[in-house]
């Protein structure tokens, strides 16, 4: 069980700097592959080259070290200036899609940043028990270390689009699919709490929930009920065999399926099917990490890479809708034979692998529909945590009564964007939660994004 006491302890097993060096070397074992050329290419303006990413969540915890630690000496205002995301409130920073247009710092001096800033933390860490303000730096260092699972994602994100089948990940072998997943879950609507409140989420214990280690982004919260319709949900999620069906049918080609701002988008930028699908020869192909792929081949597999207009117009195909994120969260937590709300769609475990296809899982790919029967709901809905991260059609406004715990991070971005649920294959086992709150625009479909459908009872 997590411990609250000076919020130091994570687990049983795990302090704060075992959790500090475990992600920080998790980053740098993705970027291990890499050869040098690669840390320095944006392929988009929506990607960042790799230097970036490793030398931004270094930038993150020096600006911890700059504001807590006496007497400590920027590392370089040059770094200060390029490693800046979108932090208004820490200076001038390079625009987003010029991170690629410089040469320097180096690959070598971002790792020497890099070093120099985990010598520091280490070092701080070991007697931030001794600062007046230490319950607020060790929440901020907490902060920083999801931050970094977060860029940890985005990573595999880039990666992709920049090698794709060159980056030479060790891929384990995928899961067989053991059990057929078919149907729709009839869910019983009412009045339900939607969000984290982890005393409320775990109530035979004074301590806070094993699932989430004492943390969750203020998006996340406040706990509040909301009233839901009965519903019905896809037990599986829609996969590329369905989407290949809706393709065929002509769908993009097709208006009527489509909200009037994607039907522009599909034919501004002359969509014709998700991210990484190929045409060659008449015949649909899916690049991932793996290689090239006949889509027949992976027809077992959740489709991914889909925008929430895609998904939207397929839903709308087949007759049905996107669920909304409470729809989601009941769904992902609701036990109908005890009632309970669980911290899982399978209960109150701790995620493994044998429940979802997380990072740890190291498939690098969606696994087949049917791959994870251990981590179902109580309904027989299979795969809501990992494989992919699932839209809603739920807007990503703040939750009534929200308060922010840290400006900039989450509450700027309260408008014109969608919300998704559940994870991916790039995401930490121990970043998700079934109340966790992604968010995208409506057109992004370079993450690992897919759906299920609903329907109204």
């Amino acid at each position: 069980m997590a411990s609250t006491i000076g919020k130091i302890v994570v687990s049983k097993t795990c302090t704060i700097m075992d959790l500090y060096r475990s992600v920080r070397e998790r980053t740098m074992q993705i970027v291990a592959p890499l050869e040098i050329e690669d840390y320095v290419i944006q392929t988009a303006e929506f990607m960042s080259p790799p230097r970036w990413h490793i030398g931004h969540t270094a930038w993150f915890f020096e600006t911890l070290l700059q504001i807590y630690q006496p007497g400590y000496k920027v590392y370089s205002e040059e770094y200060l200036f390029y490693f800046n995301s979108y932090y208004e409130g820490f200076g001038e920073r390079i625009a987003r899609p010029k991170r690629g247009t410089k040469s320097r710092p180096t690959v070598k001096e971002t790792v020497a940043y890099r070093k120099h800033v985990d010598e520091q933390m280490l070092a701080f860490l070991g007697s931030v028990e001794n600062q007046p303000e230490a319950e607020t730096i060790l929440s901020l260092v907490r902060l920083g270390l999801e931050h970094e699972m977060q860029h940890q994602e985005l990573l595999v994100y880039d990666i992709k689009h920049l090698l794709c089948d060159q980056y030479d990940a060790a891929i384990k072998a995928r899961p067989a699919a053991v059990t057929r997943v078919e149907g729709m879950a009839e869910i019983e609507g009412g009045l339900f709490r939607l969000g984290y409140n982890a005393q409320v989420d775990s109530p035979q214990s004074a301590v806070l929930s094993p699932s989430n280690y004492d943390f969750a982004f203020d998006n996340e919260k406040p706990a509040h009920q909301v009233f839901l319709q009965d519903y019905a949900l896809d037990r599986a999620l829609v996969s590329n065999g369905d989407y290949l069906e809706f393709l065929r049918d002509g769908g993009y080609q097709n208006f009527r399926w489509w909200f009037s701002e994607g039907w522009e988008v599909v034919n501004r930028d002359a969509w014709r099917a998700p991210l990484y699908w190929e045409l060659h020869d008449g015949q649909w192909l899916i690049r991932d990490f793996s290689g090239l792929h006949l889509a027949e081949s992976k027809a077992s597999e959740p489709v991914s890479h889909v925008s929430f207009y895609e998904a939207s117009a397929f839903a709308k195909w087949a007759g049905k809708r996107l669920p909304t994120e409470a729809e989601w969260e009941k769904a992902a937590t609701f036990d109908p034979k005890s009632g309970d709300r669980n911290d899982f769609p399978w209960g109150n475990d701790p995620v493994d692998e044998a429940k979802a296809n997380l990072f740890e899982n190291r498939l690098w790919t969606p696994a087949a529909i049917g791959s994870f029967p251990d981590g179902q709901n109580g309904y027989g809905c299979q795969q809501m945590i990992g494989d992919v991260w699932e839209w809603t059609t739920s807007d990503y406004v703040p939750y009534p009564g929200f308060k922010s715990e840290f400006d900039e991070y989450n509450d700027k971005w309260f408008v014109n964007q969608k919300v998704l649920r559940g994870g991916s294959y790039a995401t930490p086992q121990a970043h998700i939660r079934a109340t966790y709150r992604n968010f995208f625009h409506a057109h992004e479909r370079w993450m690992v994004s897919g759906f299920r459908c609903a329907k109204d009872a």
